[in-house]
């Protein structure tokens, strides 16, 4: 099919119209990257994506993630051009409340958009992780007669992108995997937010790419026909090499009072606007699509349908010549989990004393076993995190339907990947690191929460339990950090039949993360308490694990490698102490109050918490009233127990602190 340079040039002026009068009636917003890209907006959305506006989230689409989420509107206006459900009243609600037109395109409630981007440098992570997922599923889908997997993923990144480190690792990786259905293409306009982009960066990125291992082409980002040309020699290679258009724009086109300049980046140019709507030869009429464009792109959709018409054909085809593979396709999408699944992880001797980074690698063989759409990666670290999948295989270029995948010392990246691995929607993405480098990844963590991606992420050497490393491997803070980032589980299990339990609890997790922090440490198995009360006391987030025999005068909470002593502690105390096992505290704070207050009831306000970490977080159960013994200092270097000991982490500070209440 012939690109129609005429309408597609008309579209992208009036792309940019929209922009400006969302911009300028929000008062807010970024003009520069949807008017500089316009012209690569329209040949994409107008003649060379695959998708289905109809049916969004077609398994089969070609995926565009939108890298400088900054210029949101870029996307926006070109989905309600295409024909998605993203209504003209939606556009004019740009960045205002509870609209489908946020300040940054945010997954879930928007047809058509892919993945949560705003901070630079995700959207590229994310859109290696959508490559590495469509390349599993093909593996692992697609067979001699019937091929319903082969798209690509597309995504436009910008200068600034392409400066954050994320970025890097994640290209880097992508190169190494052959990830030949990736197009990145680089909206370089040699601008960034503050200034010239010279300023900042004197590398040539096209070398760069090139020494990672991409194929590099470099056009007029506004001349539509060489775009196009070089659009289709990438979507066309299969040489194991991901692609790369340097497309050099003009930041602001179409406002000359900004265009070209780090102005253009923000709405400064939106005072300008009514000049520059005539300029483009735009009516008075705001929020202008004219009869001409809505009927080429209605035209354009019809064509993308009947394409869509003879895959759906294929896969019909598929699904009745492979029932076996269709069925684990929807539980896949559907994020099925075997409800019996606890009960697939054997129990652990009674006499075992290992470290629950340990226990988590045996309990993760059957759980991988039972859902064979679960992939488990790992920085660097699978001798230290034990998370591998026996017998799963690398992910490779040689080797896509591996379940394991070796990112490297790569942190961050990694946890960008494991997004667009989730925001594909087939697999169950994890990584494991250790946890004192959450630092090295916590942006990537945080959008996983916001957008609710369930991920699992087992990160291991929890603690200043980690001993001789020293003070920049003893994670004091990050446990309690992380606890303070919405719509994320923290679980940190006390012995190995608590992390059964724990793992159980993440893959029934459907709507948002779960981090699992993991001793390196030998931990006892904690007899006294029942098996399956442990395991589903996770579940719940907390739970009796001793109680009191007598009227009761104390409670005693802890989790993880420290609820031993809090369990040594009470034989100490007498008859009248309970002791609480607190692995969760977003299950235990998502439980009925009754249940909550039958756990932890009111009228017993001596409290005393254990926790190798900081201890400001725990006072929402002990009451400033309680006392908690943590760490308000960093670890030192020397074996685990000297370190606890030096520290006051043991069952003899928890007596000390009850004594202090009165007990």
């Amino acid at each position: 099919m012939s690109l129609n340079i005429e309408i597609l040039s008309k579209a992208a002026n009036q792309a940019r119209g929209l922009c400006m009068d969302a911009v300028q009636a929000s008062q807010s917003g970024h003009l520069g990257l949807p008017l500089g890209c316009a012209e690569i907006g329209a040949v994409l959305f107008g003649h060379a994506l695959r998708y289905n506006p109809d049916q969004p989230r077609w398994i089969n689409r070609d995926i565009f993630v939108l890298s400088g989420g900054h210029g949101s509107m870029f996307l926006y206006a070109w989905l309600h051009m295409s024909g998605y459900d993203l209504p003209m009243s939606e556009i004019k609600r740009f960045r205002q409340l509870h609209s489908k037109t946020p300040g940054h395109p945010e997954f879930g409630d928007t047809p058509g958009i892919e993945c949560t981007t705003g901070p630079l440098g995700q959207g590229v992570g994310n859109a290696v992780g959508m490559s590495v997922a469509t390349n599993m599923a093909a593996a692992r889908f697609n067979t001699d007669e019937h091929k319903i997997f082969d798209q690509h993923v597309v995504c436009l990144c910008s200068d600034g992108d392409m400066q954050e480190g994320v970025a890097s690792e994640a290209c880097a990786l992508a190169a190494h995997w052959g990830l030949d259905n990736l197009i990145f293409i680089y909206d370089s306009n040699a601008v960034t937010l503050d200034a010239p982009a010279k300023d900042t960066q004197s590398e040539d990125t096209g070398k760069r790419m090139e020494a990672y291992g991409f194929d590099v082409q470099e056009i007029d980002g506004h001349d539509m026909r060489e775009f196009l040309d070089a659009f289709d020699v990438a979507r066309r290679r299969d040489n194991g090499k991901p692609q790369f258009i340097i497309a050099h724009t003009l930041i602001g086109k179409g406002i000359p009072e900004v265009a070209g300049t780090y102005k253009a980046h923000g709405e400064a140019g939106a005072k300008f606007v009514d000049a520059a709507r005539k300029a483009l030869g735009l009516p008075d009429e705001h929020y202008f699509v004219s009869q001409d464009v809505s009927g080429y792109f209605a035209e354009h959709k019809k064509k993308l349908l009947v394409e869509y018409g003879r895959w759906e054909k294929t896969y019909d085809a598929w699904r009745a010549k492979n029932p076996d593979k269709a069925k684990l396709l929807d539980d896949g999408l559907a994020r099925e989990v075997p409800a019996d699944l606890l009960s697939k992880i054997p129990e652990f001797p009674k006499d075992a004393k290992l470290a629950t980074r340990k226990a988590g690698g045996e309990v993760l063989q059957p759980i991988a076993q039972a859902m064979p759409l679960l992939m488990s990666g790992s920085a660097d670290l699978y001798g230290s995190t034990m998370n591998y999948i026996k017998d799963g295989g690398d992910f490779s270029r040689d080797n896509p339907g591996g379940r394991n995948i070796r990112f490297g010392i790569r942190e961050h990246g990694m946890c960008a990947i494991l997004n667009g691995i989730s925001y594909h929607g087939l697999f169950r993405a994890s990584g494991a690191t250790f946890t004192v480098f959450t630092d090295y990844c916590r942006a990537s963590i945080r959008l996983s929460a916001l957008a609710k991606l369930p991920n699992l992420y087992i990160f291991t050497h929890d603690s200043i339990g980690v001993g001789e490393d020293g003070p920049t491997h003893q994670p004091v803070e990050t446990v309690s950090s992380v606890r303070l980032i919405p719509n994320i589980d923290v679980i940190r299990p006390a012995d190995p039949e608590e992390t059964a339990g724990a793992f159980d609890a993440a893959m029934q997790r459907t709507d948002g993360p779960t981090f699992l922090a993991l001793t390196r440490q030998a931990v006892p198995t904690l007899n006294e308490i029942d098996v399956d009360l442990r395991r589903q006391g996770v579940l719940r987030g907390g739970y009796v694990a001793k109680k009191e025999a007598g009227k009761l005068e104390l409670i005693i909470l802890s989790c993880g490698s420290e609820l031993q002593h809090g369990l040594a502690a009470s034989k100490e105390l007498g008859a009248g102490v309970r002791v609480v096992s607190m692995p969760c505290f977003e299950r235990f704070n998502r439980q009925p109050k009754e249940y909550r207050d039958e756990v932890l009831p009111n009228e017993c306000r001596r409290r005393v918490a254990i926790e190798a970490g900081v201890p400001e977080i725990w006072y929402e159960y002990v009451g400033l009233d309680g006392k908690v013994v943590g760490l308000h200092q960093f670890g030192l270097s020397a074996p685990g127990p000297e370190v606890m000991k030096e520290r006051g982490i043991d069952a003899q500070h928890v007596i000390d602190a009850a004594r202090e209440l009165g007990c």
